[in-house]
């Protein structure tokens, strides 16, 4: 099959790029895969780095603009490449993708995933839905509800939800563990119990809340505590929260990391505390690395674990609810180890990167025969 990925992302990216990664890792060796996205994008610069992959410089946009070179361009690319089919990520290059197949003689297929809880009710969705989309993937049956619920409906909407590379997102012993927390958190941290998170700094992560929560505890439990959150650094207002909560000396900033295992690894249990989410790679990385996770009752975020069992799940930015649990966990820091050992079990049955490829390749499957 000859596929062509588009991403509209011009920087970071996110899950968008992740999922796109993990489908050309996937795919690569037995399909014709081709990115198209701008250059200034991470997921220019990690597809580039895969053999056998394709990469094209594209521009996306919303504005009126789109219909002139950036629509020429990538009608031109696919006319040259001839591709089987289109996976759209994202509104900015599915409009792009509709525009440049109107009059085509010979149209690919196309698909598009949603991974976001945005509105779907505009009439440019109600136009892309009908003249350029066969098939749609929801990464959560919380995203499908929302699907259903709009012209997308038409389009045959399938649940397939994020997969990893569980072999890659692997656990460590603890030794290493400790080994990695000296190396990538600090010195002096072995007595403490270190909660991480790749789901970045924005305000709407929840990672506040944890801090706010761990302010809650008393002292001698307080001090036990120390978070690690990957992502861009935080902005002064945030910094400014940490410091009147008093716990500037227990949150650490690693920055944006192209490999967040050694500092996930490094970890004693995950959180992603978010106040929005589909599904969520980081909590599914986490799991795959052996970890607990913390999460919160929001969109797809519960579909990943059962509460109680290989993590937590606490209502939406409640710092009292999250202190209880972390009180449970000082009480009994051996069920880290043990429900550690839950969720990389389920993610190595649920999350795996050929189980993810395989369901992915049906609903292309299924846009081709359509």
């Amino acid at each position: 099959m000859n596929i062509l990925y588009t991403n509209f992302h011009a920087r970071n990216g996110g899950g968008h790029v992740t999922y796109i990664l993990n489908l050309l890792h996937g795919l690569v060796r037995d399909h014709s895969v081709t990115v198209a996205t701008p250059r200034s994008s991470r997921l220019y610069r990690l597809a580039a780095a895969i053999p056998g992959v394709k990469v094209i410089d594209m521009a996306y946009s919303t504005r009126p603009s789109s219909w002139l070179a950036p629509r020429a361009r990538l009608r031109s690319l696919l006319l040259e490449g001839r591709f089987d089919l289109v996976h759209a990520n994202g509104s900015a290059d599915h409009k792009q993708v509709m525009l440049a197949l109107l009059g085509l003689r010979r149209r690919p297929a196309v698909v598009l995933t949603k991974h976001n809880d945005h509105t779907v009710q505009s009439m440019g969705h109600g136009l892309r839905a009908r003249f350029a989309t066969d098939r749609v993937i929801a990464v959560s049956d919380f995203i499908r509800d929302i699907l259903l619920r709009s012209p997308y409906r038409r389009c045959g909407v399938v649940t397939v939800r994020h997969g990893i590379d569980t072999e890659f997102f692997a656990p460590v012993d603890s030794a290493k563990r400790l080994a990695l927390r000296d190396a990538t958190i600090g010195i002096g941290l072995h007595h403490k119990i270190v909660l991480g998170s790749s789901a970045g700094s924005d305000f709407d992560k929840g990672w506040l809340d944890l801090v706010e929560g761990i302010s809650l505890l008393p002292d001698a439990l307080r001090e036990r505590f120390h978070v690690v959150v990957i992502g861009d650094p935080p902005n002064p207002q945030k910094i400014a929260r940490v410091a009147e909560l008093r716990m500037t000396d227990s949150v650490c900033f690693p920055g944006l990391l192209d490999d967040v295992r050694p500092t996930l690894a490094a970890c004693d249990a995950g959180f992603v505390l978010s106040y929005r989410e589909a599904l969520s790679f980081a909590c599914r990385e986490l799991m795959a690395l052996g970890l607990p996770v913390l999460v919160t009752r929001i969109g797809g975020l519960p579909e990943n674990l059962d509460d109680g069992v290989e993590g937590w799940i606490v209502p939406m930015k409640d710092p009292r609810a999250i202190a209880s649990v972390l009180e449970r966990i000082a009480a009994d820091p051996a069920m880290l180890g043990r429900m550690g050992q839950a969720a990389r079990a389920r993610a190595a049955q649920e999350f795996n990167l050929p189980l993810f490829v395989r369901r992915t390749l049906d609903v292309y499957q299924s846009a081709l025969r359509h």
